[in-house]
């Protein structure tokens, strides 16, 4: 089946994605995508003099909204181009980043959860881990953000790199999923991660989602244009769907901040 919608796609802003907008929305066209959702890393406002060089930096952000915008405008009729974020869920910050995204007119959000609690002092999710407390604390605060009702979905869930006991890791990712179905938070099966064979997707994930009902949704992850027109890796996402027989959408009825 061709990918007709990919809403997970950053720029340059964020520091390690190369490309400019409209060539990302040329790719999309060629690719036959019908939409392209821009979701750069989220501008995230510190307190203190900590800052996370993963993501645009503040000052970025209005700069972000009218390149995305003039895509939007001159391939008005030819493709749909919602403005969004890859957003992280940190409780003390929260108030303030919607603020921020509000006041900027972003139309969406997507959680990509890599770091937990505030991120200061906190190590990355996907970094190997056999501690359960661990793998425990990222499915409690990424339950909290799902019941936000903010985020349109839910980015490479299966980020959080635990390698303890198999049943240990099912029953925290069996909480999270019912978590998704109950919020209507679709989860992405993530092509970067196919692309680069990372540790995700991970197989025991999507049987827990699959077994839950869950629903799945591809994303690119795009970080360049020629991405989008990765086939290869497309095909083996739907594999995986296909295989565990997950339902899988395409469009997207984004939630409003």
């Amino acid at each position: 089946m061709e990918m007709i919608a990919n809403y997970h796609t950053h720029t340059t802003r964020c520091g390690h994605a190369s490309g400019t907008e409209m060539e990302y929305a040329e790719a999309a066209v060629r690719a036959g995508m019908k939409l392209l959702g821009f979701s750069d890393h989220t501008p995230q406002i510190f307190p203190g003099d900590y800052y996370s060089n993963m993501r645009m930096r503040p000052e970025m952000l209005e700069d972000y909204v009218q390149s995305v915008l003039a895509v939007r405008e001159a391939h008005k009729g030819k493709l749909e181009v919602p403005l969004g974020v890859e957003a992280e869920f940190y409780p003390a910050l929260f108030s303030d980043l919607l603020a921020l995204l509000r006041d900027h007119g972003i139309e969406y959000m997507i959680l990509g959860q890599h770091y937990l609690d505030n991120e200061m002092g906190s190590s990355y999710a996907g970094k190997a881990t056999e501690d359960p407390e661990v793998l425990e604390r990222y499915c409690d605060q990424s339950i909290e953000a799902m019941h936000t009702g903010l985020f349109s979905y839910f980015a490479h869930p299966d980020l959080i790199r635990f390698e303890g006991e198999d049943t240990i890791y099912r029953r925290h990712m069996r909480r999270l999923c019912r978590s998704a179905k109950e919020c209507g938070v679709p989860l992405e099966i993530n092509l970067l991660g196919v692309r680069d064979e990372r540790h995700y997707p991970r197989e025991t994930f999507w049987e827990v989602a699959a077994e839950e009902g869950c629903t799945a949704i591809l994303g690119v992850d795009a970080h360049s244009p020629e991405t989008l027109l990765n086939t290869a890796a497309m095909r083996r996402g739907e594999e995986l769907a296909d295989r565990l027989g997950l339902r899988r959408v395409d469009f997207l009825e984004l939630k409003k901040l």
